[in-house]
């Protein structure tokens, strides 16, 4: 049963939430719903902090006879994983992954979904405790929802934690060409610890051939992309936090490896799984938090380090871009004069491979490489070439911060801080 106090948070939640619009890339609401502003720890407008999904959305809905009503569109979406390169996907609302839904402990919710796509399509709730008939496993639970039609899905949530919704229907290619999403549902009741700063995240992995458009569904292993919420570093937004802030990252991952994901500068505690919260006894300090594959993982920091702090996949091929698995070893192997021999050929080449691989920065000023490819390393830093892409990307801690909606800039070091040439 839910009390008459939860009925009142559940009701001006829905007043908020109504009100709030998805805006494209940045994914922000129109108001920021009750989020933190600096100075101001712990005054919240709303009955629970929402989330802030990096590069993407929340998904607005309406209160309609004590249901809140989403819409939630399966279509094709052209997604941009940093400048130069734009993937033809698949996806919801115009996004990929699709935006976030936030809901509450108790909530009834239903879900309109409506086909976009050139073929049939289902919707599971992954990890959410539904009806049979509405966990979203087409020819098992549900007919297929077929191109041009709606269906709706409608159950009253019955736990919190961190969850995400995906097709059950030709998954090898839908789940592939991008379509997923998260489904965040905040405690009925104020958390013992709650956070300032609360992140979602979802990790995947393409198979993007060179000079091509489309993710390829056939690939199982050899990817080529590494992206948290479907951009590449330098594309991924950071995430900016004010220095004592306790803060939450939510990872997702439907994508076919398992991701260890690291942070330099802190150590945080495995919070939740899927499954559900870790009671705070039971919990455990890391500084990197293995993903495995259909799972999620919450983690929690204090941000009591200021600076630019790196956060990443730690398996190194997946901080770069568009790699080549098929070339040569050529550590040590001469190339001299097969430089200017092959540039004859083909102007701007490169010879690289001898001395390492570092070279690779070099390639967007240097060579022109195919139509729609990054480089396989990109990015730069107050130092110089970063020489990463994919899941990359970097927290920033801030003293004086002025805002959460924009980006500090570079860390300026205080005076003896950073390492230094001996001469």
């Amino acid at each position: 049963m839910i009390s008459r106090r939860d009925m009142l948070i559940s009701t001006a939640a829905a007043l908020a939430g109504g009100a709030a619009l998805l805006t494209g890339e940045r994914g922000e609401a129109a108001e920021r719903r009750g989020e933190l502003k600096p100075g101001k720890k712990g005054n919240r407008a709303r009955p629970y902090l929402p989330v802030v999904t990096p590069n993407g959305g929340t998904l607005p809905w309406a209160m309609k006879n004590g249901v809140k009503e989403f819409h939630l569109i399966a279509e094709p979406v052209e997604r941009e994983f940093a400048p130069g390169m734009t993937v033809k996907c698949w996806g919801y609302n115009g996004l990929t992954p699709g935006p976030t839904i936030e809901a509450v402990e108790g909530d009834r919710v239903r879900i309109l979904v409506t086909n976009r796509l050139p073929e049939h399509t289902t919707i599971h709730w992954h990890g959410i405790f539904v009806p049979n008939g509405m966990d979203g496993v087409g020819g098992l639970n549900q007919p297929h929802i077929k191109p041009g039609e709606t269906y709706a899905y409608e159950f009253t949530l019955r736990q919190h934690g961190t969850f995400m919704y995906h097709p059950h229907a030709d998954e090898m290619v839908q789940i592939a060409v991008g379509m997923m999403g998260l489904f965040i549902v905040h405690p009925r009741q104020p958390e013992e610890s709650a956070v300032d700063r609360d992140f979602a995240i979802m990790l995947h992995e393409w198979a993007v051939h060179p000079g091509t458009y489309r993710p390829d569904p056939a690939v199982m292993l050899d990817f080529n992309m590494f992206t948290f919420n479907s951009r590449v570093f330098p594309g991924i937004a950071p995430l900016v936090v004010k220095t004592g802030d306790r803060v939450r990252i939510r990872l997702g991952n439907l994508s076919m490896d398992e991701h260890p994901i690291h942070i330099h500068g802190h150590r945080f505690w495995i919070a939740a799984t899927d499954g559900g919260r870790i009671p705070g006894s039971a919990r455990w300090p890391e500084t990197t938090v293995l993903v495995p594959v259909g799972a999620t993982r919450d983690i929690e920091f204090i941000a009591d380090n200021p600076g630019d702090w790196a956060f990443h996949c730690h398996k190194s091929h997946h901080v770069m871009n568009a790699m080549g698995h098929n070339v040569p070893n050529l550590l040590g192997a001469s190339q001299k004069g097969l430089e200017e021999r092959i540039r004859a050929l083909l102007p701007g080449y490169m010879a690289m491979g001898e001395t390492g691989m570092a070279e690779h920065s070099e390639h967007i000023a240097h060579m022109e490489g195919p139509a729609n490819t990054l480089p396989m390393m990109t990015g730069t830093g107050p130092f110089g070439n970063m020489e990463m892409g994919g899941m990359f990307t970097v927290v920033k801690v801030r003293d004086d911060l002025k805002s959460y909606d924009e980006d500090p800039g570079w860390y300026r070091h205080p005076e003896g801080t950073v390492a230094w040439k001996v001469k």
